[in-house]
């Protein structure tokens, strides 16, 4: 049990940022990480469709014998985690990114803050309804990025393109006063000091990738299943092979991965 493998998933490259931060806080474990870039983004995906794609994905991760299996997306996050529980709940252990951050936040008393993410992510609500349950005294402003996934999966990142489309999002009078900004979105870690830069490095950007990663440790320890073994082997998987994503793993893991097609829906 302790050897089997972390699964991870999410649209494409944007669960990348969560997997790099377990491999830095829970190095002993292995992962299993499947992207399925065939259907990026996830965001403009209803929430049927998106339950269809996580529930198929969880089935393959667990084909690989996942001891746990984390939902990397937040807008699958937000639009499926309740059906996986009640389909695979009582086979493996399902983590999400969202309540890890909303637990965060309800520790900082922040009087007013910020949420960014997917049109999914967004118009589900719930941010804004778990952190109003957990902190009732914090006013949240949310606002849909929707070009901001594409901009990241085409490359589109430190240049002009990506500075002008963040500018457009991020300085208008809608999120003014924010002490803090939730990244709503896996793949908005990679442009995290971008964001931080608009804001002139006086707000606190709240990426989930470390804050998941402590999470999955805690449980992983209470299940006494941590890796102790030193035995570490990873696999990565696409549904859709792009060297875009190939490029990104390499540049998180500082390494050349053994990335592999899989066509799970047939």
């Amino acid at each position: 049990m302790k050897q089997r493998p972390i699964g991870i998933f999410d649209s494409g490259v944007g669960g990348l940022t969560v997997a790099h931060a377990i491999k830095q806080i829970l190095p002993g474990e292995s992962i299993v990480y499947f992207g399925d870039t065939a259907h990026l983004p996830y965001g403009d995906k209803s929430a049927e469709a998106i339950a269809f794609y996580s529930v198929k994905i969880t089935e393959f991760l667990l084909e690989h014998d996942a001891k746990v299996v984390l939902v990397a997306c937040n807008s699958a996050s937000s639009s499926a985690f309740e059906q996986l529980t009640r389909d695979f709940g009582s086979k493996v252990i399902l983590l999400d990114v969202i309540d890890p951050v909303v637990q965060y936040v309800s520790t900082r008393g922040f009087r007013r803050l910020g949420v960014i993410g997917t049109k999914r992510t967004i118009s589900s609500g719930t941010y804004e309804s778990k952190i109003c349950q957990s902190s009732p005294g914090t006013t949240v402003v949310s606002m849909a990025t929707p070009l901001l996934v594409p901009m990241i999966e085409e490359g589109f990142i430190f240049d002009d393109i990506s500075n002008a489309i963040l500018r457009t999002y991020l300085s208008g009078g809608s999120l003014s006063g924010i002490e803090a900004l939730i990244l709503g979105c896996t793949h908005y870690p990679i442009i995290k000091n971008q964001i931080s830069k608009i804001f002139n490095f006086n707000t606190e950007i709240i990426d989930s990738g470390r804050i998941v990663a402590m999470i999955l440790r805690d449980t992983l320890e209470k299940k006494q299943i941590l890796n102790d073994s030193g035995s570490v082997s990873d696999m990565f998987f696409v549904s859709d092979y792009t060297e875009y994503f190939e490029k990104i793993a390499r540049m998180f893991f500082e390494r050349d991965i053994n990335l592999r097609k899989a066509d799970i829906w047939c």
